[in-house]
């Protein structure tokens, strides 16, 4: 999909295999069953690029891997692993989202209302992490996901805190584990009727 790198959000009949850089494998695989006439419920996903702007357009991301880097010291204490996952997640949750990406998903879930015939449609919000299920490693059931979550103020605040969920102390300890950088690892959210 021509300069998809770039779109903060993406609806699944739009999405396939190859985007699996930009909305992890979860969205991605959603996009391949609507290509191959599997009925599935509608929906988008918001981008490993929003993600990416969020932390970088209000500074942060370097807050975010400095934090784990000063407070997990001894990969042997999961202390430091809980401890580095509450101070990332409580600066991920209480930072405004920029207001183009705020718009960006509004306007999908008003777009997901019109085709779905309610303008409040309930919605799973779920985590897609970018490099899920690699041959060597599996993310998969490490970030959260929220069911039932309607209107866009609960839709922003579910975002959100999916995006936080990609520093949950099982998720930082994955990676440290496996020799994977935080900051090579992005997530996507997807929202589904």
């Amino acid at each position: 999909m021509r300069g998809s790198r770039e779109k903060l959000v993406i609806d699944f009949e739009d999405l396939e295999k190859k985007d699996i850089p930009l909305v992890g494998g979860k969205n991605a695989n959603l996009g391949e069953m609507l290509r191959a006439g599997i009925p599935i419920p509608p929906g988008f996903a918001v981008t490993a690029y929003a993600f990416k702007r969020f932390i970088t357009e209000t500074k942060i991301a370097e807050k975010i891997y400095e934090t784990i880097k000063e407070t997990v010291t001894d990969i042997n204490n999961p202390k430091q692993f809980e401890k580095a996952s509450e101070k990332v997640r409580r600066l991920i949750e209480s930072t405004f989202m920029p207001e183009e990406i705020q718009k960006a998903v509004i306007n999908a879930y008003e777009k997901l209302g019109e085709k779905t015939g309610g303008s409040q449609v309930f919605v799973a919000v779920r985590s897609s992490a970018t490099a899920e299920d690699l041959p060597d490693a599996s993310f998969a059931g490490q970030q959260e996901t929220y069911l039932n979550v309607k209107g866009t103020k609960d839709l922003l605040e579910k975002t959100v805190k999916c995006w936080s969920s990609l520093f949950t102390p099982r998720a930082i300890f994955y990676r440290t584990q496996k020799g994977f950088r935080h900051e090579d690892v992005l997530i996507s959210v997807g929202v589904q009727k």
